[in-house]
């Protein structure tokens, strides 16, 4: 603990971690992955760490209607990036998401504000709390995100994101073999746990029998089938594809240009006991020694899709970050074309919900590339519950399998290559 923080209240370090991650995300657009390790360095305990997460992570997930009752207390709104509407926003997320009584939150977050308006935050949730106010259910989301998803995939597309935004999502496990912990299977060498699932007491995580992998970004890798060859993961890190295209006999090629990354990958890939080639580099500017049978890329993206493990994604993106990454994927969808054989098969993938970086990707790639063609994805190929769209790639939007705990938002499309 800094010294600064030692001389503060039981409990405070953590609101304040808290609050800088949220000024991360929303004043300065990093992601808390990106902000977490400089934010939660200075605490030491575990559970603060998690705790100034799990209040972030409340707050993102409520934003419009946490800023809705705090302008409802107000007879003047309160600017957006004023501290008093950041401590009120952490105070009404404990008691109102995470359980914390109403002193405790209160009292956590008024060192937040010292010199400045106390009396106000302490006003604005007393008030809050005599009304006994109280969040819509599901939550609603950013004006921005829903003009954007009502234009894309209509209005039942936006109610199911605002009920899949509503709680964390569950754990899903890919197996490299058929035995694993019990749980939900949706599909072959796949498991479902109850979120909050400890990871590292489960059966078979020291042994390497099984990686967590959303059940959406497992589908990429499966559409290469039983390893038949050579095949390039692009994108790799941190390695989930990677292990797949291993356990299924490939021999894989891993591709990223993020050190760090590929650490994590080689560490993954010793703790499975799996093997594949590792290269850093970025494969814009990269090619293999020759052509190979496959390539995966799951490019890089917006990150829409992935909400509901990390809401800070409706908060800091916006139409130039989307035109930014889909300006990449088509050169890396150039790129990679020209390393498959003939006769060869690529997959592309993004974790994304905007048809810029799907759909539309694949009408502009096949009108410039006329060697290749949609290979369709066939319904036995996916988890039961999900259907390729008629065109014959996969676009998983929210509400699909909500009844089985829902899975991320991702575009897959399989293209081979003539002969």
């Amino acid at each position: 603990m800094t010294g600064n923080q030692a001389s503060l209240p039981p409990g405070v370090p953590a609101r304040q971690a808290a609050l800088r991650l949220l000024d991360a995300v929303l004043r300065r657009g990093e992601t808390i992955d990106q902000a977490a390790p400089r934010v939660l360095s200075s605490l030491k305990a575990d559970n603060d760490r998690a705790l100034a997460r799990a209040i972030a992570a409340e707050v993102l997930r409520h934003l419009p209607d946490l800023d809705a009752l705090i302008d409802s207390a107000t007879q003047r709104p309160l600017p957006h990036d004023a501290k008093a509407r950041f401590a009120l926003r952490i105070a009404l997320a404990q008691a109102l998401r995470l359980g914390t009584p109403g002193h405790a939150a209160i009292s956590t977050v008024l060192p937040l504000v010292d010199g400045g308006p106390r009396k106000l935050v302490h006003g604005v949730f007393g008030t809050l709390d005599r009304r006994k106010a109280s969040l819509p259910e599901p939550p609603t989301l950013p004006d921005a995100v829903t003009a954007r998803w009502q234009t894309a995939w209509g209005d039942d597309m936006v109610q199911a994101a605002r009920r899949a935004i509503a709680e964390p999502p569950p754990v899903d496990l890919t197996l490299s073999g058929e035995e694993g912990p019990e749980g939900l299977e949706l599909m072959p060498s796949q498991r479902r746990l109850p979120r909050g699932t400890a990871i590292p007491d489960l059966p078979g995580f020291a042994e390497g029998d099984w990686w967590v992998q959303d059940l959406s970004a497992a589908v990429p890798a499966r559409l290469l089938g039983p390893g038949k060859g050579s095949v390039i993961d692009a994108c790799a890190a941190p390695g989930g594809k990677t292990m797949q295209l291993a356990a299924a006999g490939w021999s894989v090629t891993a591709i990223d240009a993020s050190e760090s990354r590929l650490a994590r990958l080689r560490d993954n890939l010793a703790r499975t006991h799996l093997k594949a080639e590792i290269v850093a580099a970025d494969v814009a500017f990269w090619s293999p020694p020759a052509p190979v049978d496959a390539v995966l890329l799951d490019a890089p993206c917006s990150a829409t899709g992935i909400f509901r493990r990390h809401p800070d994604v409706l908060h800091r993106v916006h139409p130039a970050i989307i035109e930014e990454a889909a300006h990449l994927q088509r050169q890396l969808l150039v790129q990679a074309a020209g390393w498959v054989k003939k006769g060869g098969k690529l997959v592309y993938a993004t974790c994304s919900l905007e048809r810029e970086e799907g759909e539309e990707q694949v009408e502009t790639f096949l009108a410039a590339n006329r060697d290749f063609a949609i290979d369709p994805v066939r319904i036995d190929e996916l988890p039961a519950g999900i259907a390729p769209d008629p065109r014959g790639w996969v676009r998983i939007l929210p509400g699909a399998l909500a009844d089985q705990g829902g899975c991320d938002g991702f575009f897959i499309a399989r293209f081979a290559r003539a002969g």
